[in-house]
């Protein structure tokens, strides 16, 4: 007879908030998980008042910035993967202009 083993539940942070230009999740009582913005395209270029905007959403599982139409799912930053579009054209300007 084969058993059905349940999915564990997708990662949920209790509270999100920046500091400087890192996101912060409190993920429970005694994990904290942070990344810089430069990780993500549209948040290396938002300024500190855009990223302030930020929320949870999904029961926590979703960190979400309206105004910058990013969103970014904690169970792929608390793994390490940091998925995003393309570089954009002003990145690699700016990267090329600093070589």
């Amino acid at each position: 007879m084969d058993t059905v083993t349940p999915a564990s539940p997708r990662l949920a942070a209790r509270r999100c908030w920046m500091q400087g230009r890192r996101v912060y999740l409190a993920i429970d009582e005694r994990r904290t998980i942070s990344f810089p913005t430069s990780k993500y395209d549209k948040l290396a270029y938002a300024s500190q008042l855009e990223l302030e905007k930020i929320h949870l959403h999904d029961e926590g599982r979703v960190i979400r910035w309206e105004s910058l139409d990013e969103e970014i799912q904690v169970e792929d930053v608390a793994n390490n993967r940091f998925l995003h579009t393309a570089r954009s054209k002003p990145f690699l300007t700016a990267i090329a202009a600093a070589k």
